[in-house]
Order: C-alpha cells, then sequence, then structure tokens
C-alpha cells in the first residue's frame, strides 16, 4: 500500500496556516478542524514547518497563556520530513516511529499535495486486513 491509495481513500486536504499566524489561530484551527497538526507554508506555498499539538503543549510550558499571541513561526516544528505519493506505509509508520511525529505532508514536485498521520496509515491497513479476511473467508466457503 501506498500513500497515494492512503490519500485516494482519505482526501488531499490539508489545513495550512502562514508562519505568523498566532498561536490563538493555530489552536483554534485544530480544535475546529479536530485534527492533530497544520501545515505551515511559506509565500510560495512551500511547506516551512509543521505546528502540532505537542508544539502546543511546549510553547505553553515554556511561556504560559503569553504565548497565544506569539506567531506559530517560533514553535513550529522546521525541520520537517516529507514523503511522496509513491512511498510505502510500512516505509511511513518506520519514519513516523523513528522520528517521533504522527503526521507527515505529502509533497510531488515541491508541491503540497497532503497529509498522512498516522491514524491515516492504521485505518487503512485495518481495512486492507479486512477485506483480505472476507476474501480468504469467501474463498474457503466456495471451496468446500
Amino acid at each position: 500500500m501506498t500513500v497515494a491509495v492512503i490519500l485516494k481513500h482519505k482526501g488531499s486536504q490539508v489545513e495550512t496556516l502562514r508562519p505568523g499566524a498566532t498561536l490563538q489561530q493555530t489552536v483554534g484551527l485544530l480544535a475546529a478542524k479536530h485534527i492533530g497538526a497544520a501545515v505551515v507554508v511559506g509565500a510560495q506555498g512551500e511547506v516551512a514547518g509543521v505546528v502540532s499539538e505537542r508544539d502546543v503543549v511546549h510553547a505553553l510550558a515554556q511561556h504560559g497563556s503569553s504565548a497565544m499571541n506569539m506567531p506559530i513561526d517560533k514553535f513550529m516544528t522546521r525541520e520537517v520530513v516529507t514523503c511522496a505519493m509513491t512511498d510505502s506505509a510500512d516505509d511511513l509508520m518506520e519514519i513516523m516511529t523513528r522520528g517521533r511525529f504522527r503526521h507527515v505532508p505529502v509533497v510531488e514536485g515541491g508541491r503540497l499535495v497532503g497529509i498522512v498521520s498516522i491514524g491515516d496509515v492504521v485505518k487503512r491497513r485495518i481495512e486492507d486486513s479486512d477485506l483480505e479476511r472476507h476474501a480468504m473467508r469467501e474463498y474457503i466457503t466456495q471451496a468446500g
């Protein structure tokens, strides 16, 4: 299974923010969309960073409530690991596990085309396992 398959089922909608957005705006977006991370994009639409729930917690721990008025480029993860549509789900899970993060932007030709979370990967694998189990059960039933 590839990232392309995951995005085909999940969709390619990505919530983005600009580096100057405040932490308050970020928290509002994450809460409103029920998501754990958003991609921060630069002036040309390039991936400049990722801001996650974990980044919000660190910002609040360091600066208290005053962090809510600060720009997210102070707190976002700048060293963003991305993936391509052709990457496998297994490779993606290994990257996420090794890097200890749960969201990976999908970039093709320098353009942001989606985002995949560990939940998306697990959901797709469970669905594939269910289909495989159902097909095997059908095969055994018809063969017997």
